[in-house]
């Protein structure tokens, strides 16, 4: 047996030494990643430096810039939408992203980047919302007012059907690939009516409302025609905007695009047959468009990517499984929409 002394010689080895490495390396992970965040919205300033006004971030987004095409110092953004129109549609884990906003941040950063000569917008949607598409035209509108001679070039891949080519319309010159679809201009709004069903179930409803048009097309209730009056005439104003924007932007005259203006598609060659579009073509055909309208050779072509921190990251995790929200929220809530829904 081992005396008191000899004990206290012995060295005990400490086995939680792995547990607090990874606690420290976290913590210099969130440390950075709180210095870098610092330093990007200018709240660290070196000693003796005066203070600078800052700029709001939703004002003067900031992006990492990526060279994409092209050569030359007349400097072009790429941007692109693809997708439905929605202010809520990719799910994470922790929410929803907000691919309008993020179009939104992109064209605002070009309208405030004074070295930017032009836009090509890349669209691949059949619309959406009728507000979203209407905040993206004016975003469009305002870059091309902001400065002299800023050009806006639109190339439509697969399809700019409704709140689409809503968004196309500032373009000085509409490109779109041979196989694409151009049109859809109109406006829609649906949804169910299960009065029926649920009188075969026996499941009643129970609406407080404030007066009788608070619950417009109540889903269990008969239809009112009185309501759908009230509704159409909604849906006939966005209607009147659109081809009204359509004759200022492609000028044309109103009483030749009543014809057209009732929904349906048209083919590339049909859309340029109806001056819908300028011509047909593809990403190189663009960008000769763009220099040509900027009267230079080339052009140097960029792109914008959010620089994500960890958090941003850890937050805007993209899940599984279908934004939730954004499904239910479809599904019981009639709303105007610019979209192509066959």
């Amino acid at each position: 047996m081992k005396s008191q002394g000899s004990m206290q010689g012995v060295r005990v080895k400490c086995r939680h030494w792995p547990f607090w490495i990874v606690i420290i390396l976290l913590g210099g992970v969130l440390g950075l990643s709180l210095l870098l965040n610092l330093t990007a919205i200018g709240l660290l300033t070196g000693p003796g430096k005066p203070s600078r006004v800052q700029k709001g971030e939703d004002e003067y987004p900031r992006f990492i810039q990526k060279h994409s095409y092209g050569s030359g110092t007349t400097k072009v953004v790429r941007i692109s939408f693809i997708g439905v129109l929605t202010r809520q549609l990719d799910g994470g884990w922790f929410g929803t992203t907000d691919p309008v906003e993020d179009c939104l941040r992109q064209i605002r950063a070009a309208r405030q980047d004074p070295h930017v000569a032009a836009i090509i917008l890349e669209v691949d949607s059949p619309g959406g919302e009728v507000t979203s598409a209407d905040e993206i035209h004016r975003e469009l509108t305002q870059f091309k007012e902001s400065r002299p001679g800023r050009k806006l070039t639109v190339l439509v891949h697969d399809m700019a059907a409704s709140g689409a080519y809503y968004i196309s319309l500032p373009a000085d010159r509409i490109l779109a690939q041979p196989t694409a679809l151009i049109g859809s201009i109109g406006v829609i709004l649906q949804t169910l009516n299960i009065q029926g069903l649920s009188d075969k179930l026996g499941v009643t409803d129970t609406t407080i409302k404030s007066g009788r048009n608070k619950d417009l097309l109540n889903p269990f209730h008969p239809v009112d025609p009185e309501q759908i009056a009230l509704l159409q005439d909604s849906v006939d104003a966005m209607h009147e905007r659109f081809v009204n924007l359509i004759a200022e932007g492609r000028g044309l005259k109103k009483s030749d695009l009543k014809s057209i203006a009732d929904g349906r598609l048209f083919t590339a060659a049909d859309a340029l047959k109806h001056q819908l579009i300028d011509g047909i073509g593809y990403w190189d055909d663009a960008m000769a468009a763009t220099a040509e309208m900027l009267g230079v050779e080339d052009i140097l072509v960029i792109g914008y990517e959010t620089q994500n921190t960890f958090w941003g990251l850890l937050l805007g995790a993209r899940s599984p499984l279908p934004a939730i929200q954004s499904l239910i929220s479809e599904a019981t809530t009639p709303r105007r929409l610019y979209l192509w829904r066959p």
